[in-house]
Formats: structure tokens, C-alpha cells, sequence
């Protein structure tokens, strides 16, 4: 079976039942019938409780036996179809596993043998083993043409990496060390150049792993509102369960004699099996939705979080915009020659790893700079804490980094800082492009624009998601005349600019602290504390390890603007499940007209005028309502999986449609659907 059909690149979402889809449901509807898998859901237990009766009781004799055959095979076919609904959806992730798992192949990695650094590659000595056997913190060597043998982190080497065994996405992927997009997935296959990684996943627990265990349900857990409901509905049939068992009791008060299988009959109808049927099929659906989608929800509790999600948090750079910032010119200070500015910029940038730090390289080399390494260089990284990079060389110490910061820095060494500075990197700031301040000792030499793009589309999904009632807030390092160009052109609600990895985390908490549901989407390793903070944590694919680790979600296409689509399915969850309780609930109403008539109307005259809608025999209108009950419930499975038409509205009209269609519809459907099926089986069976 084919659960997913590449169209330019990318994964559609599985067809909503095929031929092998359903002869797989169906078989595993009868293997759910053992007593170990229905006492999972109440309501289905009782029926399934009621259908072992009613073929005791026909096996015994009792009653009249062609209705009790007729009962004891709509209640089977009942807790088959209740079955089959979770089965179908079950098989539908078994589908999109089974994509998944041809990426999965027996592998060889070159494992490399005491790895000393990228200046001993040539020399270490490397061994064959199965790539099964690897261990965390092994490094192994990947060139062109071979598979990634195991998750990891690229610690030396560039590399462009096909990952549409994973993702979908036919267009490949740029991954390098020292940067947050150095992260590679087992499985997926390098295009060029040759790269070092360290394994971070052991064998069997690897992304892929993991994601075939999730879509298949061997992890789905139920959320907090499935248990809710759940709860509620295993109450609502204890209930209805009690009161059936003391009706022949009441009925033997008054002479009245309760034909056993009507008991049966009218318990089955009165418990709301349709919501009961259909309730995992929901929560599984919503996993798939969120899979096709190209995201991996790591629990169905963070899919149906997202649904009620407040506030969202964005990392700008990689997320908002592209996050491949180039330098694009240079501002030197007054009385400071421009090639001596160049040239500065130039040697504090030859440590520097990062894409903004070889295009400083590129953009002085284009500018005339002929500089060579020196010997004596001592590389200063940049870290959170100090906002700044550099290097030494001999006595000379060149630093680069956040105006600020630069600041502080020449203040240390008795320097001054020029006045004109604070208003150049205002006007580069102004322009969109992160300034970055370039110092030699003492001395201010010039600033540094460093561009970036806002990626196509965003400033539309933050509106759409604006319309759902979610604020949106981005978090940068930049400084605030930089952060609010940049979030002007996005389109956010809100921003918080010169953020370190601390300060996001304290925004979060503030937001919780309020009572706000918070999503937070990253990419980096400063991401992981926020990420694991959130409600909702969306990792991107393409960051480090430690940010996929630290979310409960991983986009898999890396577009921050994805988190709306996961915001939809939880909301179109949370939607479907509402709405197709609101129906069993209310055609469980209509029900009761057809089977309590049917019960006492013989014996108590008065009940007839309960009959409203006239049914040709207590016999057929028991038949009658037992079809419509064990009908509905396929009937409403691809609603259960393809979930509510989500539309960008307030919970209070929300609320109003879903009472109007669902309620109203589930309360008028049964009287139409009962009496049609009683004139059918008088004209078969007679009265």
C-alpha cells in the first residue's frame, strides 16, 4: 500500500481508504474483540458485554429466536464497526510507517578509530562495523553518495544531504558543523563533500525509529480531554446501566413483564456508542494530520495542546528569516581608513565558523583584502554571556560583536566610545541588518551590516493566526532598532529584543505564569531550555540535536510558520471531538422515542403517545433504532479522520454552529433514518 504519493517533492496526505486499508481494518476489527482490548473503552465494553448476552439468552431459547438472531447480529456488527473505526485509522498510520520504514536499510558506517580533531582526519584509521552497532558518541565518516548511517551532529565538513526518505522535500539541504543546522537523521543520503559525525542516538532509538513506533500507535497515549471524556461517558453508561438493570425490577411492581433483549436492546441505545466507537479513531487521526503535515508530534497531548495554544514564540534568526546573514558593507568611523576597517573586520572573522563570519571573509576579500592567517592567532568564540567574537594576534586583539557589548569591551581597555557610534548602528539598524561592531584594543574601528530576509509568507500565516486568538512574539539577540524592523516586516504582535537563552525562558514562565498556553519554536541549542519550557516546543529539523530533543513536535520541512498548521489540527481535534459528541449525544435523544414506545406501550397505553414516529411494531422499531445506531457509526468515520472544517472564528459562534449542525442535525437525522429502516424492514419482514 502506498500511504503517501510525492507530488513535487512533497508528502501528500494518505488516501483516505484504500482496498488493503480496509481488508486490514476488518481484520483487526475482529482481533479487537478479545476482552483484554474492549474493557480499554467503557461505553464499547458494555456493548460488547451485551452482545455475549444476547446470544446466551437467543442460544437458551427465550423470546421469539429470528429476533433474537437479529438483535444478537446488530450488537456484533455494533462493536465491529466501533472497531473498525479505530482499526482504519490505525491502518492509516501503519501506512505512513511503512513509507518511513524503506528508508531504514542495513547500513555500514565508516567508524573512525581514536578521533583527534579535523587536523588528524587523513590520518585516523577507520573500520567497517553495522551501522546497528553504533554508540553514542562514536564518530563516523560519511562522503558523497553514502547514506548517513545513524543520527548525529556534524562535528567537521559541509555537506548538501537528500532527506526525502524523511521529509518528503526532494530539494536537498545545506548541513554544517558549528552552526544550529548541523543536524543529520539516519537514513538520509549525502549529495556532496565529505563530513564527520558523532552518533547521538543509539540503535532502535533513532529518529526514524521513533516516528515509525508514533504513526503505527505503540506511544499514543490519550490526552487530558480524551481521559475527560472518557471519564464522562464511562459515568453516563454506569449510569443507564443502573437504571436498566432496575427497570424489571420497577416493571415487576406494576404486573409488567421486561422482554430481556429490549432490556439489551434499549441499554445499547441509550449509552452514547457512536462517540464511544469513534473517540480513539479521533485521537489518532489527529497524530496522522499532524505527521501528513510533515511535523512529528512526539505525544497526542502536545497535537491537542496546540489546539489551545495563546501565545507563540519565535527564534528570529533561521525561523522568522532565513538566518543566513551576509555582510553587505562597511561603516568605518570618522578619521578611521576604510581598508583599515576591512582588514580588522577580516582577521577578528577568521575563527569565526559561523555563515555571517565567512561572509565578512567574502565580502572584504571582494573589497581588496589580501591578508594571509597569521601564525600566532588566538581565537576568542562568541558565547552568550560576553555577545562577541574576535581573535588575537600578537599584541593586537580585535573584537566583533553587539554595539553594547563593544562598548563595555573598549570602556575595559580605556578607551572611548565615539559619539557618531550609537547613531551609525541606529541607521543600519533602521534598515533591517543587524550592525556588529568592529574594535581593535581601545579603539572603535567601524560597524558591520549584516542583512537578512524575512522568509515569503510569513506576514500572511501571522495574520491567519492572529484570527485564532494567538499572539505572536519574536525573540532576538538583535539589537531593539534591528528587532523592530524586522518585526515590523513580519508582521509579529510583539518582540523582545538583545535576548539571551535565559531571557526567553523568563518569558515564557511570565507567560504561564498568566495563565497563557505558550508554543515556542527554535532551532538552536540556546532554544533547548524555552523549547522544554513551552506547552508546545516545535523543533526544527534542520537545528541541533539538543532543540529536537527539548520539543515535543519536530518540523520536519524547518518552516516556522508550520506551528499555524499544528495550531489547526489540535484545534480541528479538539473541534471533531466536540462536534461528534454533540451528535451521539443528542441522537441517543431520538432513540429513546423509538425503543421506549416499543418497551412499555403494550402493557401502559399512555406510552404510545411517545410513539411520534409511528413504527409498525415494538419488534421493528427495536430493529430499527439498533441498525441506525450500528450504522452511524462507520458512517461518521471519515469524519473522524479527515476531522471538522476549521474556520477562523470566536469560540462563542463556534459553539453556536456546532449546536446548530451537530446538535440539531444529530437530534432531527434518527426519526428521518428509523422510520425510513422500519418501512423497510415492514415491507421485508412484515410486522
Amino acid at each position: 500500500m502506498s500511504s503517501v504519493v510525492p507530488e513535487h517533492g512533497r508528502h501528500l496526505a494518505p488516501t483516505l481508504f484504500t482496498r488493503e486499508m480496509l481488508l486490514a481494518a476488518a481484520g483487526a476489527a475482529c482481533r479487537k474483540l478479545s476482552p483484554a482490548h474492549m474493557i480499554k473503552s467503557p461505553v464499547m465494553a458494555i456493548v460488547w458485554l451485551g452482545t455475549v448476552l444476547a446470544i446466551l439468552i437467543t442460544l437458551a431459547g427465550i423470546g421469539d429466536l429470528r429476533f433474537g438472531v437479529m438483535v444478537s447480529l446488530l450488537l456484533l456488527i455494533t462493536v465491529l464497526f466501533g472497531n473498525f473505526a479505530e482499526a482504519i485509522a490505525e491502518a492509516r498510520g501503519r501506512g505512513q510507517a511503512a513509507s518511513l520504514r524503506r528508508a531504514r536499510k542495513d547500513l555500514v558506517a565508516r567508524r573512525l578509530q581514536d578521533w583527534q580533531g579535523p587536523s588528524h582526519l587523513d590520518a585516523t584509521k577507520e573500520s567497517q562495523v553495522p551501522a546497528g552497532l553504533l554508540q553514542v558518541g562514536d564518530h563516523v565518516r560519511v562522503s558523497a553518495g553514502e547514506l548517513v548511517p545513524a543520527d548525529g551532529e556534524i562535528i567537521h565538513g559541509l555537506a548538501t544531504i537528500n532527506e526525502s526518505a524523511v521529509t518528503g522535500e526532494s530539494a536537498p539541504v545545506l548541513r554544517e558543523a558549528g552552526t544550529d543546522r548541523s543536524g543529520v537523521i539516519g537514513g538520509t543520503k549525502v549529495l556532496s563533500d565529505d563530513i564527520v559525525v558523532r552518533v547521538t542516538a543509539p540503535a532502535g532509538h533513532s529518529f526514524l525509529d521513533r516516528m515509525i513506533a508514533l504513526v503505527e500507535g505503540a506511544n499514543r497515549q490519550k490526552t487530558p480531554n480524551e481521559l475527560a471524556l472518557t471519564l464522562l461517558l464511562a459515568a453516563m453508561t454506569l449510569t443507564f446501566l443502573l437504571v436498566c438493570a432496575t427497570l424489571p425490577l420497577i416493571a415487576g411492581f406494576v404486573d409488567m413483564h421486561v422482554d430481556p433483549l429490549m432490556l439489551i436492546a434499549l441499554l445499547v441505545c441509550l449509552i452514547p456508542t457512536t462517540i464511544g466507537g469513534l473517540l480513539p479513531a479521533i485521537g489518532i487521526a489527529g497524530m496522522n494530520r499532524a505527521l501528513a503535515a510533515n511535523v512529528l508530534a512526539k505525544s497526542g497531548k502536545a497535537v491537542e495542546v496546540a489546539g489551545d495554544v495563546d501565545v507563540l514564540l519565535l527564534d528570529k534568526t533561521g525561523t522568522i528569516t532565513f538566518g543566513d546573514r551576509q555582510a553587505t558593507k562597511f561603516f568605518p568611523m570618522a578619521g578611521v581608513d576604510p581598508s583599515q576597517l576591512r582588514d580588522a573586520a577580516y582577521l577578528a572573522s577568521m575563527a569565526d565558523p559561523t555563515p555571517e563570519g565567512k561572509s565578512i571573509l567574502k565580502l572584504a576579500r571582494e573589497q581588496g583584502s589580501a591578508l594571509q592567517e597569521p601564525e600566532q592567532l588566538v581565537a576568542h568564540a562568541f558565547s552568550a554571556h560576553t555577545r562577541m567574537s574576535g581573535v588575537d594576534v600578537g599584541t593586537r586583539q580585535l573584537r566583533k560583536g553587539a554595539g553594547d557589548a563593544i562598548a563595555r569591551y573598549v570602556q575595559a581597555h580605556g578607551g572611548q566610545v565615539p559619539v557618531e557610534l550609537s547613531s551609525r548602528v541606529e541607521q543600519v539598524a533602521r534598515s533591517g541588518a543587524t550592525p556588529l561592531v568592529v574594535a581593535e584594543g581601545a579603539h572603535v574601528l567601524g560597524v558591520i551590516a549584516l542583512s537578512d530576509v524575512v522568509k515569503h509568507g510569513v506576514k500572511e500565516r501571522f495574520a491567519r493566526m492572529r484570527a485564532l486568538g494567538i499572539r505572536t512574539v519574536m525573540i532576538t539577540g538583535d539589537n531593539p532598532l534591528t528587532a523592530a524592523a524586522i518585526a515590523a516586516e513580519a508582521g509579529v504582535d510583539d518582540y523582545l529584543a538583545e535576548a539571551r537563552p535565559e531571557d526567553k525562558l523568563a518569558r515564557i514562565r511570565s507567560e504561564q505564569a498568566q495563565g497563557r498556553l505558550v508554543a515556542m519554536v527554535g532551532d538552536g541549542t540556546n532554544d533547548a531550555p524555552a523549547l522544554a519550557q513551552a506547552d508546545v516546543g516545535l523543533a526544527m529539523n534542520s537545528g541541533t540535536q539538543a532543540a529536537k530533543e527539548a520539543g515535543n513536535m519536530v518540523d520536519l520541512d524547518s518552516d516556522p510558520t508550520k506551528l499555524l498548521q499544528v495550531v489547526e489540527v489540535g484545534k480541528q481535534q479538539l473541534m471533531t471531538r466536540g462536534a461528534l459528541t454533540t451528535f451521539s449525544l443528542a441522537n441517543d435523544v431520538s432513540k429513546y422515542f423509538a425503543i421506549l414506545p416499543a418497551l412499555f406501550a403494550a402493557q401502559l397505553p399512555a406510552m404510545a403517545n411517545l410513539d411520534l414516529m409511528r413504527l409498525s411494531s415494538p419488534a421493528n422499531a427495536i430493529l430499527a433504532a439498533l441498525i441506525f445506531n450500528a450504522l452511524i457509526i462507520p458512517a461518521l468515520i471519515p469524519l473522524a479522520l479527515r476531522g471538522v472544517r476549521l474556520r477562523p472564528a470566536s469560540a462563542t459562534v463556534l459553539l453556536r454552529n456546532n449546536m446548530l449542525v451537530y446538535g440539531l442535525g444529530g437530534l432531527l437525522l434518527p426519526f428521518v433514518a428509523i422510520k425510513a429502516i422500519d418501512l423497510l424492514l415492514f415491507a421485508t419482514l412484515g410486522a
